[in-house]
């Protein structure tokens, strides 16, 4: 019996999370009433209150899940030994094809997770530490490998290409970019512009030589 209620249980939360991107997406997060989410879940108001103690929780769920599926989906694609231009890659583009998969309800989305609202901003901060945390494994590893200087601070790091991934979403949403094409190749410019270094010199050298440091690792 356990096992069922389980399994009602995620289909219920399920049911209220779909009925918010619908409710979200036509009629905007402030024009949306729990009345309205319950009955498009096809359940009762005390149920989503059950579930979620507020509509700004609801937005939370979406961006914890979006943190568990980028890592799972980065963890089966990725290869750990990959440069590191090529992992981060992965990782931003499935984030990007997460967040945007309604194009609407994903504008709202992106801005709770850059604005939290003061109600959930505690709860904000915990799913941006994951997310930075399992970032920062990535960063480290490539730090080891020699791909970046060993005297940089990972959590710097993180915010530095974290950066290019909200500057290409915002692109997306201006209407800058047309296709996922574009956003892939507007990363892939950004993250070896970063890696390379902008001032003239040996930039490009040095990366060329510390390619060739981890190929000859693997």
């Amino acid at each position: 019996m356990s096992g069922l209620r389980a399994i009602k249980k995620r289909k219920t939360r399920r049911a209220i999370m779909d009925a918010a991107i619908k409710l979200f997406s036509e009629k905007g997060f402030e024009n949306t009433s729990v009345h309205q989410l319950a009955k498009e879940a096809g359940v009762g108001k005390s149920t989503i209150y059950g579930y979620f103690q507020s509509k700004n929780e609801i937005f939370l769920a979406f961006c914890e899940d979006q943190v568990d599926f980028v890592f799972t989906d980065l963890a089966e694609k990725r290869d750990p030994d990959a440069p590191l231009q090529k992992q981060l890659l992965t990782l931003f583009m499935a984030q990007f094809r997460y967040v945007t998969k309604n194009f609407n309800f994903g504008r709202i989305l992106a801005r709770e997770m850059v604005f939290p609202k003061e109600l959930t901003i505690e709860k904000s901060k915990d799913l941006s530490e994951r997310y930075l945390s399992a970032l920062g494994e990535i960063l480290t590893k490539a730090m080891s490998r020699g791909e970046l200087r060993d005297d940089l601070e990972i959590l710097y790091i993180s915010g530095h290409f974290y950066a290019f991934y909200l500057l290409v979403l915002s692109a997306w949403y201006e209407r800058r970019f047309q296709s996922e094409q574009e956003i892939e190749l507007a990363l892939q410019k950004l993250l070896r512009q970063a890696m390379e270094g902008l001032a003239p010199g040996n930039g490009q050298q040095d990366m060329k030589k510390r390619e060739i440091r981890c190929t000859q690792r693997i």
